[in-house]
């Protein structure tokens, strides 16, 4: 079993139990009273002058523990001030440290750019989910996932109202590409193995039909990586722990952003 196949078997245990702790027809019944209308993602990063998605992660299952104290409402509003295009916050507690509070913390301050819920979506029941966090954006990683699968939490995510980031990493799932995908994120590491290759991302790039809004996620470090990656056509860069192994994330991100104008 490789590291993706772990994280997606202790996912499906956890989404079940949540379903018995809170049952499905009980988050149905907050809906309605979220008071939070989506803010896009791809209108975001089409107008943004940094693209920069700044991801909040405390751990990975590659580094280990990255920031684990940092408070998330604290550095997520400061991302937003410094300028920011998107905000992606992890909720997976197993393997990266993240949580529910996180996420509904950091939605009360961050009022102006989107929010990626950033988490392995497997059930119909993680998209409810998100709409009552106050996500605007889901994340759905074609390796953990069918086309079929894909298509349908996609299709229930748009009729909730929330947008979709398509995850790939290979020319076998460029079919996954499709117009239910509201952004396509190539992502630099292999999630079987984590290992890291730009190289391959921009390579890839190139085979994902015109008209799609394009981020490159994972292991960016150098203001000049994202200068190379948008002569391949990214619009976005989701970065996390670059700015998160700092003292002063939100600090971190303004100087990276300095850098790229």
């Amino acid at each position: 079993m490789d590291i993706l196949e772990m994280i997606c078997a202790h996912k499906r245990q956890e989404i079940e139990r949540q379903k018995e702790e809170m049952p499905l027809d009980y988050i149905l019944n907050f809906l309605d009273v979220t008071g939070h209308s989506t803010i896009s993602l791809k209108q975001a990063l089409i107008h943004s002058p940094s693209g920069i998605i700044a991801e909040f992660k405390r751990r990975s299952p590659s580094k280990g523990w990255i920031h684990p104290n940092a408070d998330a409402p604290t550095i997520t509003q400061a991302y937003e001030q410094a300028g920011a295009a998107a905000i992606s916050i992890l909720t997976d507690q197993e393997f990266f440290g993240g949580s529910f509070r996180d996420f509904r913390k950091s939605r009360k301050r961050i009022t102006r750019i989107p929010i990626l819920r950033k988490d392995f979506i497997l059930d119909d029941y993680q998209i409810y989910q998100s709409k009552v966090l106050g996500a605007d954006v889901v994340l759905l990683i074609a390796a953990c996932l069918t086309q079929e699968e894909t298509a349908r939490l996609a299709h229930l995510a748009h009729k909730l109202g929330l947008e979709v980031l398509l995850e790939i990493h290979d020319e076998t799932e460029l079919a996954y590409v499709q117009p239910y995908a509201d952004v396509v994120g190539i992502n630099n590491r292999d999630l079987k193995t984590f290992a890291t290759d730009i190289r391959h991302t921009i390579a890839l790039a190139g085979q994902i039909p015109n008209g799609y809004v394009k981020i490159s996620e994972s292991g960016i470090s150098d203001p000049q990586t994202v200068i190379e990656l948008r002569k391949a056509g990214f619009q976005g860069f989701l970065m996390g722990e670059n700015f998160m192994k700092t003292g002063r994330p939100a600090e971190t991100l303004q100087t990276f952003i300095q850098a790229l104008t």
